[in-house]
């Protein structure tokens, strides 16, 4: 900085005057190095160790898929449907009646010989690539805290989403796209909770897209210029020197820095959102192998992503709890008809492209269903399942796993994880290994205390891994 006299400043500035802009120059001279450290925060960081997978596609189930349904064979409900529930109803959410069996038939796959449902033959078909956890568990059966259980490690809304401290930890590969993506064709229950940054720095907020929209130029708004690219990074840099300026007078702004960056993004995204977003361009095949459905697009969209960099991708099945099969559970029928070519679609084209090894495919649900029938006076058909917390299945593919594995077992009915019980932390602490971090060091110090994504909580599944 240019030293100052006294001569030079009096005949122009008081004494206070002058202090404060000598004192402003610093001030701006340190937010400025700030701000610079801060226009990167999605550089590439180290990881703790060697990673398996370099990203994660999470497609989310949302309303509670049954897994006597889909991934977890149980004979017995077959054998003693319509009889009482082996001592007593279970406590549920609503009013539970009688055992009832599987309207879906199972068969066995592949060279593991997995039983899968005749709702998901496609995905039976690369059961030799996956592996099924069938001893998942979380801790309320209902929608809200269990959805933020399964994204942000906690039943309370507040603590950053999966996505967030992935990106936080590991920054991204393409600085031209959001390290973090969620795509749904409106909203699920709870909405953005699920995929905010809370307490981390607002820069890695996921990006939340409709991907009811086909067209780019529909699903972002404003992705095509209004100016030239010169024109657009001339308005930009001044906007920028305004709000350095304006950062200052508020050292530590989150949101405003988080502002800044996400000018920066959009005006990156201009050159390669348009074109990453564009399923139509293509093969029709291709198209057709993912389905033409809300959540086909999504997939075939997210391996999209996934080649250009984008840390993590998650899609959320549809608006609010379409799995929620409380009146019919032949409800999953229909769903499951876009869900298994979707899902079958994206794991193939990993493989084919050389990308499964690594990335991590993740086929969740907040929770599971009851192995009775609800019974209660809410519904009109009584042929479907209420929530379930204590038992249900998840199916993984890619980076780091072993395949054609089943881990864990509920009991005869279905109803508890007895084997092997696997919780959302564990669950979370394993994607997180997987993906080159320790659970236990990934933490944000915030209100006194270190956070993490698994709380205090959580062991790596180290009997499914590679």
């Amino acid at each position: 900085m240019t030293k100052l006299h006294q001569a030079d400043i009096l005949p122009y500035l008081s004494r206070r005057e002058a202090l404060t802009k000598l004192a402003s120059g610093f001030g701006l001279l340190a937010a400025n190095a700030n701000l610079d450290a801060a226009r990167d925060p999605f550089a590439p960081q180290p990881p703790h160790f060697a990673p398996k997978a370099k990203r994660i596609i999470y497609l989310v189930l949302n309303g509670g898929m049954s897994q006597v349904d889909s991934f977890d064979p149980k004979p017995m409900l077959n054998k003693h449907h319509g009889e009482p529930v082996p001592g007593g109803a279970p406590l549920t959410e609503s009013s539970v009646g009688n055992l009832m069996r599987s309207p879906f038939s199972f068969q066995r796959y592949g060279k593991s010989g997995i039983e899968v449902s005749d709702l998901f033959p496609k995905i039976g078909a690369l059961i030799d690539d996956c592996c099924v956890i069938r001893s998942m568990h979380t801790d309320v059966p209902n929608h809200e805290p269990s959805l933020f259980m399964i994204n942000c490690g906690a039943i309370q809304p507040g603590r950053p989403s999966m996505g967030s401290w992935l990106t936080y930890g590991l920054g991204t590969e393409n600085r031209n796209l959001p390290g973090f993506v969620v795509l749904c064709p409106g909203t699920p229950v709870v909405g953005p909770p699920l995929w905010q940054s809370a307490f981390l720095p607002a820069v890695y907020q996921g990006a939340f897209l409709k991907n009811s929209e086909i067209d780019p130029n529909k699903m972002i708004q404003f992705i095509t210029p209004g100016a030239s690219s010169e024109a657009q990074r001339r308005q930009l840099d001044l906007m920028a020197k305004l709000n350095q300026e304006h950062l200052a007078k508020r050292a530590g702004d989150g949101q405003l820095e988080a502002s800044l960056e996400a000018m920066e993004t959009a005006f990156r995204m201009q050159t390669e959102a348009p074109d990453a977003f564009d399923i139509r361009k293509e093969d029709p095949k291709v198209r057709a192998r993912y389905g033409d459905s809300d959540f086909g697009r999504g997939c075939l969209m997210a391996r999209r992503l996934a080649e250009r960099g984008v840390r993590m991708v998650q899609i959320y099945y549809g608006n609010s709890q379409p799995w929620d099969s409380h009146e019919d559970i032949m409800a999953h029928k229909s769903l499951a008809q876009k869900t298994d070519p979707a899902v079958a679609a994206l794991i193939s084209d990993l493989k084919e492209r050389g990308m499964l090894d690594d990335t991590l495919v993740v086929l969740g649900t907040e929770f599971g269903r009851t192995p009775a029938v609800q019974n209660s006076s809410t519904v009109k058909i009584h042929n479907g399942r209420d929530h379930n917390s204590l038992g249900f299945s998840i199916l993984l593919a890619g980076g780091g796993l072993k395949r054609g594995i089943t881990y864990g077992a509920t009991d005869d009915i279905g109803y508890r994880a007895v084997e092997r019980p696997v919780h959302v932390h564990d669950l979370n602490a394993t994607l997180l290994h997987l993906m080159g971090l320790d659970h236990t060091k990934l933490t944000y110090f915030y209100s006194g205390r270190d956070f993490r994504l698994t709380d205090v909580h959580g062991n790596v599944i180290r009997d499914i891994l590679a």
